[in-house]
Order: C-alpha cells, then structure tokens, then sequence
C-alpha cells in the first residue's frame, strides 16, 4: 500500500486528517496516513467510557470555539455541534470562585458590591506597582492585568503547579490573554461559535476520512505503525511527498538539542456518585492540592442525560467519571502538551526550521501541527493552519 500512495502524513491528528482530506477530495490523491497510536485524532480523541459510556477526552479536555467563519464552515462539514457553552471554576481557600476574573470573582473576594467602574479602579489601584513598565514576567504580567491580590490568589501558585516554575521567571506572554470583565459574564471563551461535536470525537475524524470514499482520491488508515520504526516508509522520502506532524525535533534525531515540552498526567476515576463536582472543570487555585484541575466530563454533555441511548449520562445512574490532571516536566516517551516559550527555546526551533526547509526542497518532507510547529493552537487555529497550508503547497506545486 505504501508504494502506491500519492502522500504520507505521519500522523492522525487534526493537521494531518484536515490536509488528507483536502489532498484527497480536491486533488484526487490517494494519500496513506500513518499514526503511531491505536486511534485517529490525535490528542482531541476521546472515548466512551466502557463501564459508564461517559465520553472521556482522553488526553484533557478540548473545547472546540472559534471566530473564524472559513474554520467554522469546514468544520460543519464533518459534525454538527451541541450548544455547550464552557464555564470554569476555581477553589480558592475552600471557597469557589468563578473564572475567567470576573465583577461576580472581584464582588465575591473582596465580599464587596462594586460596579464595574468601582472595579476597574480598584484593580488600577492593586496593579499600581507595574503601572508603566513593560511586563518582563509572568508575575508581573499578571498584576498589571488583574491586580496583585487577584493574582496571588487564582494565577500564581496555579501557575508554580502548572509550570513547576515560579512566575518570576516564566514568559509573560503566557496569560497575556487573560481576560478580566467587569461584568457578570463567566463564559470562558469569547467566540463567536462554540460547542462540542455531538456524535463524539472519533465520529467527527471519522467522517473526514470517509468523505474521501465520494471524492477522487482516497484516504487509508494504518495505525500503531511507528514512522522510525519503518524502514519501507522512510524509503518514500523524496520520492512521495511527506506531512510529519510529529515532534519536529525527534525527526532530526536531536540533532540541535531536545525542544522542551510541559507535560501531563491524567489519572482516571470512577466515582459512585451522581454528580461529583456541579460543573465540567474545577481548577485548583492553592499548593495543597497537587493536581491543577479536575475534570467531569458527563457536564460536557448535559443533552445525553437520562436519555435511552445515552444510559451512562443520567443524572440518576450513580457514577461518574473524573480525570485529575498533573503537570510534570517531559521526557522522551512522555506525551509532550505545551511547548516552553522562552527566548532559549525559540532560538532552539529556529534552528529546526532551518532543517526543515532544507528538507522539503531536497526530500520532499513538510512539518506542520503542534509538534512539528513547536506551537501551542487551540484546535480551530490547527484546522485554520492546516487549510492555509494546504492552500500554500498547493500553489507551490509541493503535491504534484
């Protein structure tokens, strides 16, 4: 099968299943996408739960949002979508709060009534200390955004556990999106567009592969297939064009350094109770909780309770699942989530892009997704990459 493709990808994910489907269906080539993994979907797979059927997402929870139309359009081709709405919560002090920062989070600190004009200055007044100076760190950064009260309370020590590092010496570019509202409004995200895939993960990345079968072209699935671990795939270098959307780094056999990574670990609970915590995500704000949040993942999908189909979603089936997430430095053979933004690292990648490019020209090998990228995207920024650099090599002959 190998020989007769007209494109690889290594890799089942988002990247690699968006540019299969449009090589396939709008190019008409037969294109072979290897994962090393047992599944498709990379780390927005998820699972039905065998002894619940909960769906668990398997590798954290992932949200799908997005504002943009020509994302949203494409998605929709492949699932419809639930109206989920996400909200997260913090404890604080065996007190919780409401995230993001918001008039209902201040009101309840402070157990004040500001309006948002009484709240906008008083959170002037607590980031007074970094007023005029250009955040050189997380912490400083985060006090210029929601002042130092705030800050140490929900952000600080939630960072230390995330990042196993204290925020004085991490990038302020990490939270520099963290919104604050003086309103009421606690919906995490802003979007223009949000929801859950209602039929599941799996059926979403399963219906992109399937919708080859009406194209011109097709899309064959090989999975626990290790890329280095295949001498007849590697033989397709310049001669087949390649997607790797693998660790870019682990492609070039280190050969500049390890690219360093946050990873996670997710440890999976049932729990004979109907409802463990009353929302999907619980995040753990102090140090004596060593897990940064827990996640519940029947409030995903409030649609499902007490339906037939749907038996392990019942409010009244007397189990639950949770999944308690710790961070922890990565490894080799740990599953790398975040990349570590840090001027050391960015001259790191810099130097792999350099290879990369040299290696399409000479073997007909492109990078592309969270690992091959080195970058942290939601999941419609993969999608959107993907499309524009389909749309790009395209252009450039890269598939011919």
């Amino acid at each position: 099968m190998e020989n007769k493709c007209d494109l690889l990808i290594v890799g089942a994910g988002i990247f690699g299943l968006t540019i299969a489907e449009r090589a396939a269906n709008e190019l008409g080539k037969n294109v072979l996408v290897i994962d090393k993994r047992n599944h498709i979907g990379g780390n927005a797979y998820s699972e039905f739960d065998k002894d619940t059927n909960i769906e668990v997402h398997k590798y954290g929870a992932h949200l799908f949002h997005t504002s943009n139309q020509t994302v949203w359009d494409y998605v929709n081709k492949f699932t419809k979508f639930t109206d989920y709405v996400h909200k997260v919560y913090t404890t604080h002090n065996n007190e919780v709060f409401p995230l993001p920062i918001n008039l209902g989070t201040i009101n309840q600190f402070f157990h004040a009534a500001y309006t948002p004009s009484e709240a906008r200055d008083l959170i002037k007044q607590q980031a007074a200390e970094v007023a005029g100076i250009e955040p050189t760190n997380l912490k400083e950064q985060g006090i210029s955004l929601i002042g130092k009260p705030l800050f140490e309370a929900f952000i600080m020590n939630y960072t230390s556990k995330q990042w196993q590092t204290p925020a004085e010496e991490l990038d302020p570019s990490i939270i520099k999106r963290l919104p604050v509202r003086y309103t009421y409004n606690n919906n995490y995200f802003a979007n223009t567009y949000e929801g859950l895939p209602l039929d599941g993960y799996e059926k979403w990345f399963q219906n992109m592969i399937d919708s080859a079968k009406e194209g011109k072209g097709s899309i064959s699935i090989k999975l626990d297939t290790d890329y280095f671990d295949s001498p007849e795939l590697q033989s397709l270098k310049g001669v087949v064009p390649t997607l790797f959307t693998g660790a870019i780094d682990r492609y070039f056999d280190y050969s500049e350094g390890e690219l360093p990574w946050r990873s996670l670990d997710l440890v999976r609970e049932i729990v004979d109770t109907d409802d463990f915590q009353g929302c999907p995500v619980m995040n753990y704000a102090d140090l004596d909780a060593k897990w940064t949040r827990i996640h519940e993942f029947k409030h995903f999908h409030p649609e499902r309770w007490g339906k037939d189909e749907w038996p392990g979603y019942s409010e009244n089936f007397g189990k639950t699942v949770i999944v308690r997430e710790y961070s922890k430095t990565w490894k080799q053979g740990d599953e790398p989530y975040y990349p570590v933004n840090t001027p050391e690292t960015r001259e790191l990648f810099a130097k792999y892009k350099k290879l990369a490019e040299a290696e399409k020209n000479e073997n007909k090998v492109i990078f592309g997704g969270r690992l091959g990228e080195y970058a942290y995207y939601d999941m419609d920024n993969v999608f959107a990459s993907a499309l524009n650099k389909f749309e790009e090599y395209k252009t450039d002959g890269f598939f011919a």
